[in-house]
């Protein structure tokens, strides 16, 4: 429900707005506030971004929880919106969205609110539930009987390939 009074209140917030600030300063200028707000905007969210994006990549690096660069990152693209979309106030909200201060207070404010039910670091199991139990000494596997007379002979293919000496950021395993 509130989201619906929100699409209601902000485009009739903007016209008032709009009205207001055109009477004080008149036509051009007021559109002239609009446009440089969005390239201004343009400019913040890049230079933001670039900055979150560089602490993010420290963050799978070091093999650290992202949440929080995650969590900038996307208040980031929603202040751009924000500053793109014509209007005061949407300008106003996008521009306090790219104070990192204030992005913290948001976050802060919805971890109150946001109950996680699970966290896990690392790749989830892939298929279907262990059986017995989970049990970590049992493999799942299938096999075939060969009779050694009928198998043909191991050819010598040389030395196994080499593994790749690079070591990634952890997220690999070699």
């Amino acid at each position: 429900m509130w989201l619906l009074a929100a699409f209601l209140a902000v485009p009739l917030i903007e016209i008032a707005l709009f009205i207001q600030v055109g009477g004080w300063i008149g036509l051009w200028p007021t559109l002239a506030i609009v446009v440089a707000t969005a390239v201004a905007g343009t400019w913040a969210v890049r230079s933001q971004g670039q900055a979150t994006m560089t602490d993010l990549r420290r963050r799978f690096d070091t093999l650290s929880d992202p949440s929080e660069p995650l969590a900038h990152g996307a208040m980031i693209i929603f202040a751009g919106a924000l500053l793109l979309t014509p209007g005061f106030f949407t300008d106003a909200v996008g521009l306090s969205l790219m104070v990192p201060d204030v992005r913290r207070a948001v976050m802060r404010f919805l971890a109150r609110r946001i109950e996680v039910q699970r966290f896990r670091m690392g790749p989830e199991p892939q298929g279907p539930r262990r059986p017995h139990g989970g049990r970590e000494d049992v493999i799942d596997g299938d096999w075939e009987r060969v009779d050694p007379a009928q198998a043909e002979p191991e050819h010598d293919a040389g030395p196994p390939p080499r593994r790749p000496t690079h070591r990634g950021s952890g997220w690999t395993q070699h």
